[in-house]
């Protein structure tokens, strides 16, 4: 369990500098780079701890919850948020809440604590960086002493853009770094802005990297979830400017970075991300700091590619967002095409993996850079692929999808659909069928809990948590940048509420059975009643 955490001890790690530029050190005797042949012994050993922890936990929630499950074998369990803005973060965060018992009484409290994985993409990724980076204080927390103001006065409105100490901060960030001989874009200010409303510490918390999370107190006593943020990888050496349906996952850990796809099916250790590479060696120092946490959620969160072969006017604006990012950008070299991805020194250069597609991988180990882009683009807005992967050992996902796919901005399935089509290319066998947009429309599938993958037991169990107006209009526009106090706590109420299914009765001891169905554990006595209502079968 996460235990009795000091919340104004949560920021309590110290960096040992504060810049935003990659620096400079030598690199380790053993290689930074291995073949996708399972996970990396660090993750290895932090899943194998988490998962003892999160057992006691789960333990607890279900006999809290109905005394007639049988808890001797527990499944490993797991949760994503989708892309979708602030609109995401917002719900997202109060599905967590009333799943965290140190911020909830509710049904559902505890069973964050008996989670061993969390994902998030775009908006998601906010969420979860802004959790795991602060060293996962309550939601609560965060939401009283960071986000009221931040997303109340957003830097992301130019308006306050324009008037903060943030703007001349950010260009003296990003103008250091290309000062130190890396390629700045638009995801440099547009990551560095988000970190200003997400991250505590100087200068919006320019010191927390992805890898410093393996230092925090609640990580190295396995008392959270292992977090993972997603991106999607663009071929634009092929004349691409959007990521195609069946483009090259990439995963960001505190341990490491790259993609089990088979066009790379290689990981670098995050730490020393940016370092040049050859082969799988580096050229010549390592770098480390590239790995900054802004950056990487802002990777998963950039979509300026959309704008293909135009770029934003390099202006000070009062009502574009975009034509301020190059404003910033300009400062530092003049914008141009290339600036529109997170750009990334490839750590697969020249490097064939063992587990790779060797024909597909020339494709991706021949170009120098990495090009990313929002983990949602693919429509496939919830990060499900990494938990997809048979060595993390996940028997069950809670997937809280906020994408914004029908005019009124709340989802229709569609991304989930588009994940279970896209996962027969990538071999992914795991992923239960989901059933077409009509379906879930007809059904109402995409207005309440859905439980995937019921009747298969080869096939992981998804419980599909899709934003709804229980108690708010939820379906905010991602373009909406400001929040008002009052609209954030109405926002995270209604998260409390998708996690809760409204206060429906029983719904905790439904959400037990679809835990516990596969494990050939006692079943509490309602689960059928349950599993009939919740189960989709096809």
């Amino acid at each position: 369990m996460l235990g009795p955490l000091l919340l104004s001890a949560v920021f309590s790690v110290v960096p040992v500098f504060a810049s935003y530029a990659p620096q400079k050190e030598i690199c380790p005797i053993t290689s930074i780079v291995r073949a996708a042949n399972g996970l990396s012994d660090d993750e290895e050993t932090y899943r194998v701890a988490r998962k003892a922890v999160a057992d006691v936990a789960l333990k607890a929630w279900l006999a809290k919850t109905d005394s007639g499950f049988g808890t001797d074998n527990l499944p490993t369990v797991a949760i994503t948020t989708s892309g979708g803005g602030y609109r995401s973060l917002l719900s997202g965060a109060g599905v967590i809440q009333a799943l965290d018992d140190r911020d909830s009484n509710g049904t559902t409290s505890g069973l964050y604590q008996a989670m061993t994985y969390q994902a998030g993409l775009s908006g998601g990724a906010w969420l979860l960086s802004s959790i795991a980076g602060n060293n996962y204080p309550t939601v609560s927390y965060l939401k009283e002493n960071l986000w009221h103001e931040a997303f109340r006065d957003s830097l992301l409105d130019p308006d306050f853009l324009l008037a903060s100490v943030a703007y001349v901060e950010v260009v003296s960030d990003i103008a250091e770094k290309d000062a130190a001989g890396y390629d700045v874009t638009l995801t440099d200010p547009w990551g560095r802005l988000l970190s200003y409303q997400l991250l505590d510490g100087t200068d919006g918390g320019v010191s927390t990297t992805l890898s410093s999370i393996t230092g925090f107190s609640n990580f190295t006593s396995h008392a959270v979830p292992f977090p993972v943020i997603t991106s999607l990888g663009v071929k634009v050496w092929e004349g691409q400017c959007l990521p195609g349906p069946n483009a090259t996952t990439y995963e960001f850990s505190p341990y490491e970075f790259g993609s089990w796809d088979s066009d790379v099916s290689a990981f670098v250790q995050t730490h020393y991300l940016g370092t040049s590479m050859s082969e799988g060696k580096p050229t010549g120092l390592c770098t480390t700091n590239y790995d900054n946490l802004g950056y990487v959620l802002g990777t998963s969160s950039t979509l300026f590619n959309e704008l293909c072969l135009s770029v934003p006017t390099a202006e000070n604006s009062s009502t574009d967002i975009y034509d301020d990012l190059a404003a910033i950008l300009n400062r530092v070299h003049e914008v141009t095409t290339s600036d529109l991805y997170a750009t990334y020194p490839n750590p697969f250069y020249d490097y064939i993996s063992s587990t790779a597609v060797s024909n597909i991988a020339n494709n991706v180990s021949a170009q120098d850079h990495l090009s990313l882009v929002d983990g949602g683009e693919a429509l496939q807005n919830n990060p499900i692929f990494p938990f997809l992967q048979p060595a993390r050992n996940i028997s069950v996902i809670l997937v809280n999808d906020n994408s914004a796919d029908t005019s009124t901005n709340y989802p229709n399935g569609s991304e989930i659909l588009t994940t279970y089509v896209q996962s027969f290319n990538h071999n992914l066998t795991l992923m239960p069928f989901i059933p077409s947009v009509e379906t879930f429309i007809s059904e109402g599938l995409n207005t309440r809990a859905t439980f995937f993958g019921c009747n298969d037991t080869s096939k992981i169990t998804i419980v599909y948590l899709p934003n709804y107006n229980f108690t708010f209009d939820s379906g905010v526009s991602t373009s909406q940048l400001e929040y008002s106090e009052t609209e954030q706590d109405e926002m995270v109420t209604n998260g409390n509420a998708i996690a809760e299914q409204g206060g429906k009765d029983g719904w905790a001891t439904c959400l037990g059975c679809a835990i516990m169905m596969k494990t050939g554990e006692t079943l509490a006595s309602g689960c059928t009643a349950c599993l009939e209502e919740y189960c989709y079968y096809q």
